[in-house]
C-alpha cells in the first residue's frame, strides 16, 4: 500500500524488549496499525486484548483476515477509524489502555496531535505506558499535561519515545 512504512524487525524486537515485563494481561492499543504486525505480536506475547486502529479500509480488512488466520480474533478488535477520532471516542466512553503504541506517518505533525489527544482524553490507565515511534530528527516534548517522557531509544533513523503518567512518577 502506498505510503505504508512497517516497523522494521529490529525496531519491533526493541519495542517488545521494552514492553516484555508489562505486556502479559495488558490491554494494548495499536494506533496507526498498518498491517497489524505490532498488535498481533502483542497478542502472541500475552496481551489480553488488542485494539487495532487503522483508517485504511483495505488494511483494516487485512488485519481482520490475519487475526482469523492466526486464531486471535477473540482477543482483538479492529476499528476502521482515524486515530484522533478513535482517541476522542475512547475517552468519551471511558475506555482505557495499559499500553498504547503509535506509529503515525513520519513527516507529519500526527505524532504530536495523537500524544496531545491521548493526554487530553485520558485513555492511558494509571500505570500505563505510551510508546511513540517517530523519525529521529523530530524531538518530542518532554511533557504533556499528564504524560512525562521517560526515555528515548534510537535505532538508525527511528526513535521509540516512552511516556508514562507524570503523577505516577511522583511529579504531580
Amino acid at each position: 500500500m502506498k505510503g505504508l512504512r512497517p516497523t522494521t524487525g529490529k525496531v519491533r524486537d526493541a519495542l517488545f524488549n521494552i514492553l516484555r515485563e508489562d505486556i502479559k494481561g495488558a490491554c494494548f492499543l495499536d494506533l496507526y496499525a498498518g498491517t497489524g504486525a505490532i498488535g498481533v505480536e502483542a497478542l502472541r506475547m500475552g496481551a489480553s486484548e488488542v485494539v487495532f486502529v487503522e483508517s485504511s479500509r483495505a488494511l483494516a480488512r487485512g488485519i481482520q483476515r490475519l487475526l482469523l488466520k492466526e486464531g486471535l480474533s477473540e482477543r482483538a478488535e479492529v476499528s476502521n477509524k482515524n486515530a484522533l477520532s478513535f482517541i476522542q471516542w475512547a475517552g468519551a466512553k471511558d475506555r482505557g489502555f495499559d499500553i498504547i503504541f503509535l506509529d503515525p506517518p513520519y513527516h507529519t505533525d500526527e505524532v504530536i496531535k495523537a500524544l496531545e489527544a491521548i493526554d487530553r482524553w485520558g485513555i492511558l490507565r494509571e500505570e500505563g505506558v505510551v510508546i511513540a515511534e517517530h523519525f529521529y530528527k523530530r524531538q518530542l516534548p518532554r511533557r504533556f499535561d499528564t504524560l512525562q517522557k521517560v526515555r528515548d531509544y534510537r535505532y538508525g533513523d527511528t526513535v521509540l519515545t516512552v511516556y508514562k503518567k507524570s503523577y505516577v512518577m511522583g511529579n504531580a
